[in-house]
C-alpha cells in the first residue's frame, strides 16, 4: 500500500474493498483505540464543513488527537516553503490530512515527509468524498461491479476522483457537461492507462438512460465566483438534476450529492428531499471510510 493517500488511484482494488470492511466493522463500534497515542494535523486552506469534522471525530473515535491548522494561522502565510512545513510537523506528528487549493502542494508535501499525508480536498481530486461515495453505493445496491454513475455538471475535483475510482471498482462512469466542461486530458489518460474508459455527453436525459446513480455538485466551486455568471448560464436549466431527469433513467435510481448543495441550482428540492436521496448517507459514511483509511495508512489495518 502506498504511502499516501493523494490520488484516488493510489489504492488497489483490493485495497479500497478492504477499507469498505474496515468501515463496516467501525460503523458497527465506533469507539476504537487504533490511534491510541497519535497526533494527527489537519492543515487546512479551504473552508469546510463535513471533512474537517469527519476527520476530527473520527480521529478521537480511534483515541487520537487531531490538531486544527488553518493556513493563514502557519508560518505557511508569511512564505514558509512546503517542505520546511511538512520537514518540521513529521517531528511531532503521524500523519498530515491537507485540504489545499494547488494538488501540487500535496505532491510535494508527500515527498518532503516520512509519515503519511492524506488529500482531503485540492483543486483536482477529493479522492476521500469518492471512497464513501462507493461505500456508500455497496451499501444500498448490494454491489459495485456493473453499476452505473452518471455525472451531471462540471468535470471537477470530485468527478475526477469519482471516474479513477469508480474504473477500479469496475463501475460505469459516465458525465453529462457542456461544451467546455468535460473530463479533462489528464484524468482521461488515467483512465485509460487503468485499462477503462469514460463516456462523455453532451445531453444529460442521454447520460441518465439506464443508470443506476444520477450525481450532481455545484455548478459554481470554490474560487469560481467570478464565473459564476458564465457557469449558470452554460448549465442552467438543462443540467439541473430534476425528479424529470431522474425518471429519465428508466429505473428506481438513487440521488447523490456531495454537498454543500446550492438548491434550486444543480438539484430541485424535490429530488434532494426525496427518498432516492442518499446524500446524508454518504455524508455519514465520510467518518467511516476515513477512519478505516487512517488505521490502513498509520496502523498498517491493525484496529
Amino acid at each position: 500500500m502506498e504511502k499516501d493517500f493523494i490520488s484516488a488511484g493510489d489504492l488497489s482494488r483490493k485495497e479500497i474493498l478492504e477499507i469498505f470492511t474496515l468501515a463496516t466493522r467501525l460503523k458497527k463500534t465506533p469507539w476504537a483505540r487504533s490511534l491510541e497515542r497519535r497526533v494527527i494535523a489537519l492543515l487546512f486552506e479551504k473552508p469546510s464543513t463535513r471533512t474537517r469534522v469527519s476527520f476530527e471525530a473520527g480521529v478521537s473515535q480511534l483515541g487520537g488527537v487531531p490538531i486544527y491548522m488553518d493556513f493563514t494561522t502557519t508560518q505557511l502565510a508569511r512564505g514558509e516553503s512546503v517542505s520546511d512545513t511538512g520537514r518540521t510537523l513529521e517531528r511531532y506528528v503521524d500523519a498530515i490530512i491537507a485540504r489545499v487549493q494547488r494538488h501540487e502542494f500535496l505532491i510535494d508535501l508527500a515527498s518532503s515527509t516520512e509519515v503519511p499525508v492524506i488529500n482531503a480536498l485540492s483543486d483536482r481530486e477529493h479522492p476521500c468524498q469518492a471512497l464513501a461515495d462507493y461505500y456508500t453505493i455497496e451499501e444500498k445496491i448490494g454491489r459495485l461491479e456493473d453499476v452505473i454513475l452518471t455525472f451531471i455538471g462540471d468535470a471537477n475535483n470530485v468527478f475526477n476522483s469519482l471516474a479513477i475510482m469508480g474504473n477500479l471498482l469496475k463501475v460505469e462512469v459516465r458525465i453529462a457537461a457542456p461544451k467546455g466542461y468535460g473530463p479533462d486530458g489528464r484524468i482521461v489518460n488515467i483512465i485509460r492507462d487503468l485499462g477503462g474508459q469514460l463516456e462523455y455527453f453532451e445531453d444529460p436525459k442521454e447520460a441518465v438512460r439506464g443508470a443506476d446513480v444520477i450525481y450532481t455538485d455545484v455548478f459554481v466551486s470554490m474560487g469560481q465566483e467570478e464565473e459564476r455568471g458564465g457557469r449558470l448560464s452554460a448549465f442552467l436549466p438543462k443540467y439541473r438534476v430534476t425528479e424529470e431527469l431522474m425518471a429519465a433513467t428508466g429505473k428506481e435510481s438513487l440521488f447523490m450529492h456531495c454537498l454543500p448543495a446550492h438548491r434550486g441550482e444543480e438539484v430541485t428540492d424535490a429530488v434532494i428531499d426525496s427518498r432516492s436521496s442518499i446524500v446524508f448517507d454518504q455524508a455519514e459514511n465520510r467518518l467511516h471510510t476515513q477512519k478505516a483509511l487512517l488505521v490502513k495508512l498509520v496502523e498498517g489495518g491493525f484496529l
